[in-house]
């Protein structure tokens, strides 16, 4: 597994970025892996593959504050990502794990390695569990759940990518400002409010990356990326209001 640690300048090249090392891998017919972090410097909304945007977005509360609303090719739904937010992507191989072609047992493997190795550092405050399909949540002494990470995938032919968010220092008020209440929502959360239900993880961000750098040791860094498909795909999608906002 290659490791790269980079941010593109817009909040467009960065999702762009993770869906062109899916492409990479895939066209080199090779069982490459990747780990990517990065952390967008402005904030951003991303609806998943299938969001209806008007469902789950303030759009017009996002147009006044210059908040881009930005599609993803992986599913669930729309979350808030800016400072204090850690993205990751995972780009896995099926030649490697072909109990990851059960997407059961995607969300499980993935989220459990996070999960383990990011609860021994909070064990103090209680644990991090795997919750619903795809999310992370710090779990008190009362046994509370709050969530702070939303994941998702994509597979294709020979790989997948999973993706996702790690809160540790974000602006959580900025989430009921830009986002609705989601029309789907896991048992767990029991209708509680935005604010009632998301929590930034209590650790700093060199701790949290030396954790995922634990759960998915690398080789060594990636020294270039795919760049001239991360252009393609912004030219195709990601810049496309057709294509963001394809279900408004």
């Amino acid at each position: 597994m290659l490791r790269l640690e980079l941010t593109l300048p817009t909040p467009a090249e960065n999702l762009a970025l993770d869906e062109a090392l899916l492409d990479w891998a895939e066209e080199a017919n090779r069982e490459w892996e990747f780990l990517r972090l990065w952390e967008s410097p402005q904030p951003m909304v991303v609806v998943g593959r299938s969001s209806r945007v008007h469902e789950e977005v303030y759009e017009s509360v996002c147009a006044e504050a210059n908040v881009p609303v930005l599609r993803r090719s992986s599913g669930g739904a729309a979350i808030v990502a800016g400072p204090g937010c850690l993205m990751y992507a995972l780009v896995l191989s099926y030649g490697q794990r072909p109990e990851l072609k059960d997407i059961g047992r995607a969300h499980a493997h993935v989220l459990g390695r996070l999960a383990a190795a990011l609860g021994t550092l909070v064990s103090h405050l209680g644990s991090v569990d795997h919750v619903g399909t795809s999310d992370l949540a710090l779990v008190n002494q009362s046994a509370e759940r709050r969530k702070f990470s939303g994941n998702s995938m994509r597979a294709k032919r020979t790989h997948l990518l999973y993706h996702g968010t790690l809160m540790y220092d974000a602006d959580l008020s900025m989430i009921s400002r830009y986002l609705r209440m989601p029309p789907r929502q896991p048992e767990y959360r029991a209708a509680r409010s935005h604010a009632e239900f998301l929590i930034n993880l209590p650790l700093e961000r060199p701790s949290i990356v030396a954790a995922i750098d634990r759960a998915w040791p690398t080789a060594e860094e990636l020294t270039n990326s795919p760049q001239e498909r991360v252009t393609a795909l912004l030219s195709e999608r990601f810049s496309r209001e057709s294509w963001n906002f394809e279900f408004r």
